[in-house]
């Protein structure tokens, strides 16, 4: 059998969904639906968040992120998305074996326009304008490298992750505090007439690299899928689906909803996203 070759930029490559970013007017209020509701916690504020004219907090699903943003300043981008549409999703942070070479290969074919790129100690981040990209939200492909004490970032579940600040031993702790979590898969909206889900799956294929299963992205925790467009309803994060391990875990949660005057038609409303809940069974840390 002829030997395999490293992958080449264009290829996919596995591919991880590491954060979700919504963006709100009541950071506070978000804050505590999302701790509540979830039984997570806040793990880190990013003070740096500042010079985008922004405030911010990140919660642990596990070993992967929620955060949620809101405006400071005026004219923000997330202030614009607010003004537009309402509290919703703003971001999704995806992580891949090698942010800068998935550049390279973006823009020799422009494929899509950098706005923000970042080097610190062992990540690069990479910001896309989602304009020209199916599904209204602003994409984000990162990188962490391979080293000794992080051999496998994208595979190892509560490997060190950049957004979270540099106190890994605190925030990996809550993460594994909070391992019953898992973040199982996102849908989004397309635009006014666009029908065509799989060729929007094919499109962020081609882009970012992430694998494809028939009509959804095939990241290695999670799914992302696509729904037609509506006339007179805007593109972006339509819903988020939580995965949790126990019983007892998974009635909790319903019944913190329930308290708070959540609940839908089989899902949840929290910043303005539909959020469904799975069972997945006990699980290894729930025996």
């Amino acid at each position: 059998m002829a030997s395999v070759g490293p992958q080449t930029a264009f290829s996919p490559a596995p591919t991880r969904l590491r954060q979700v970013a919504f963006v709100t007017e009541d950071l506070e209020r978000a804050q505590y639906l999302l701790t509540k509701v979830l039984g997570t916690e806040v793990i880190y504020v990013d003070p740096a968040v500042s010079q985008w004219g922004l405030k911010n907090f990140l919660v642990a699903v596990g070993g992967d992120v929620i955060e949620v943003v809101s405006p400071i300043t005026e004219n923000t981008t997330a202030g614009r998305l607010l003004s537009k549409r309402g509290e919703g999703g703003y971001m999704i942070i995806m992580q891949t074996e090698d942010a800068a070479r998935r550049r390279e290969y973006i823009e020799s074919k422009e494929l899509a326009k950098v706005i923000f790129s970042h080097e610190q100690d062992d990540a690069i981040c990479v910001q896309y304008h989602p304009k020209g990209i199916k599904g209204g939200i602003m994409p984000e492909l990162d990188s962490h490298r391979v080293t000794p004490q992080n051999p496998n970032p994208i595979t190892s579940r509560f490997s060190p992750w950049h957004a979270c600040g540099h106190d890994y031993s605190s925030y990996s702790a809550a993460m594994k505090r909070r391992s019953h979590l898992h973040i199982h898969g996102i849908v989004c909206r397309l635009g006014p007439g666009d029908v065509d889900h799989e060729a929007a799956s094919r499109e962020w294929e081609e882009i970012f690299g992430i694998p494809r299963s028939r009509d959804l992205l095939a990241f290695t925790n999670a799914r992302m899928g696509f729904i037609r467009g509506v006339e007179g309803q805007p593109d972006g994060l339509m819903s988020i689906t939580i995965g949790v391990e126990g019983q007892d875990k998974f009635n909790a949660i319903l019944d913190r909803a329930r308290e708070e005057g959540l609940c839908g038609d089989g899902w949840i409303n929290i910043l303005g996203v539909k959020w469904y809940f799975i069972y997945l069974g006990e699980g290894a840390e729930t025996k």
